[in-house]
């Protein structure tokens, strides 16, 4: 009897822990189900990337950052998962190698093939009840190609209650306000740069510093675009800087998904 009423305990605490996980990936197909049921039809779409950050940063920062801040994002909207990150993106191309391509390790692939992946993921969720479909993406090369699958799906779908947001404010805050903060908080502009610089590499501190080799950052050279860096110098990142930036993208992300939601009431 005790060991029956465990493993019901047991069953029941599992249940209980994949309803509070907002990733999809930690559903059952039922769950699932009756979460779209009971009004959890926005599904947020993290975009990530698998590309080189300088010798001081691993290369899976855009897919971990994104989904943190996805986690972050879907818990304030309260009607949101997260599906699997996006880890395969547009990144240069291989022959030359260019951009990315020409450090080891980052991964691409062409902008159309990307495009059709997001496409198809979009329609999947539609499929199965969705209402809305956020795409959000932690890097800057393929924010274009976010808003082209978006436009399409909206056009093709205008008579459908179905609509995909390509929430490009995600990434321009990274490059407008967290930067303004980050000058307000003491950063010097010559520190801050636009990869693998201040900005950049605190914001993973911030979020997970097992990926940042700090003392390569104490203790290298100032890095260049040799190196994988471009602008900006990470020697004086900080969690506390990053932090600065954690809390811009969720509130900033958040309510622009909201405003969007408001959109289509109109």
């Amino acid at each position: 009897m005790v060991v029956g009423l465990w493993f019901l305990s047991g069953l029941a605490s599992a249940a209980n822990a994949a309803n509070a996980s907002v990733f999809l990936e930690d559903q059952t197909w039922t769950e699932l189900r009756d979460r779209i049921n009971a009004g959890t039809t926005t599904i947020i779409v993290p975009i990530g990337g698998t590309e080189q950050s300088g010798p001081a940063m691993a290369l899976g920062k855009h897919n971990v950052r994104v989904r943190f801040l996805a986690e972050k994002i879907a818990g304030q909207l309260g009607n949101a998962l997260v599906a699997p990150v996006i880890s395969y993106v547009p990144e240069g191309t291989i022959d030359p190698p260019s951009a990315h391509m020409r450090f080891p390790g980052t991964i691409t692939i062409s902008d159309k093939i990307f495009e059709q992946l997001l496409e198809s993921a979009a329609r999947s969720f539609k499929l199965h009840g969705f209402k809305t479909i956020v795409l959000i993406g932690d890097h800057g090369g393929y924010q274009a190609d976010e808003r082209h699958v978006a436009d399409r799906l909206n056009a093709e779908w205008s008579k459908s209650p179905v609509r995909v947001f390509a929430a490009l404010q995600y990434y321009q805050i990274t490059q407008g306000a967290y930067v303004d903060k980050l000058l307000s908080a003491g950063a010097r502009q010559s520190e801050i740069g636009t990869h693998a610089g201040l900005a950049d590499t605190s914001l993973m501190l911030a979020i997970d510093p097992s990926m940042v080799r700090k003392d390569r950052l104490a203790a290298a050279p100032k890095l260049d675009a040799g190196d994988g860096v471009y602008g900006g110098d990470p020697a004086r990142s900080s969690a506390e800087f990053g932090q600065l930036g954690v809390d811009l993208i969720v509130s900033g992300t958040t309510e622009a998904i909201r405003e969007f939601a408001r959109q289509q009431l109109k």
